[in-house]
């Protein structure tokens, strides 16, 4: 098992005390080699032994709360929350800690991508042992579905692309699912950067925030060519449809 920071291993130890997390699964940078202190997020994964009713979800909110409050990494740290015995269901949304709050999200395909062919456990099972294998077109198929999903709409409202976090997103989702979609692999974040479809002054200012240094980038012309750059893309991956 990979080495995990000290609020992962945190979050393990009080959802076992819980008695009914049976699993705690890394995907995401982590899981990929990717991770980076105080820049990447932490993506899990829990499964549990029943429905995650709104008895459970009140303990889960006060577990991560409390380690927001701590050493204010767990703000990094999402997790969704899965019944196990709802896992071959894609369609179920189930409850999900991201960014301070608790939301209901279905657990992507790309994360179930990662975890089949990259997660590791912190508690309980192996991956391999609770998801199938995904194949090359099984990526192929999650990457058109964020593309077309979420992406679409984004892509759509281009104001959006005004705010920083998303514009630099949307570059390096972009690079990564045009890459899933003519390979059938999952390209980290790392990577994705260095094949963004952008002008090298803006390629190379998204590596060094990558790398946690506090480059800024214009506005406008930053956000013109990310929303462009998911226009063209999310085009490409309806064609392919």
């Amino acid at each position: 098992m990979s080495m995990s920071p000290a609020v992962v291993r945190e979050l393990g130890d009080e959802l076992e005390r819980l008695g009914w997390v049976t699993d705690l699964l890394v995907a995401g940078s982590l899981a990929t080699g990717d991770y980076l202190p105080g820049v990447s997020d932490l993506d899990l994964v829990a499964l549990t032994d029943g429905p995650v009713g709104e008895s459970r979800q009140a303990e889960l909110v006060a577990i991560h709360r409390r380690l927001d409050r701590g050493t204010g990494a767990g703000l990094e740290l999402g997790c969704v929350y899965v019944d196990g015995a709802t896992v071959p269901h894609v369609e179920v949304r189930h409850p999900t800690w991201t960014h301070g709050q608790l939301v209901q999200r279905i657990l992507s395909g790309v994360t179930r991508a990662e975890l089949a062919r990259h997660g590791f456990a912190v508690r309980g099972r192996a991956p391999g042992d609770v998801f199938p294998a995904v194949s090359d077109d099984d990526v192929r198929v999650a990457a058109r579905d964020e593309l077309t999903g979420y992406w679409a709409w984004a892509a759509r409202r281009p104001w959006l692309w005004l705010d920083p976090v998303i514009a630099d997103l949307g570059l390096t989702s972009m690079a990564r699912g045009r890459h899933a979609l003519e390979h059938g692999e999952l390209l980290t974040k790392t990577r994705a950067i260095e094949r963004a479809h952008a002008p090298e002054w803006l390629i190379a200012q998204l590596a060094a925030r990558r790398r946690g240094e506090a480059v800024v980038s214009p506005r406008i012309r930053t956000a013109l060519v990310a929303w462009r750059d998911a226009r063209r893309t999310v085009a490409y991956a309806k064609r392919a449809q």
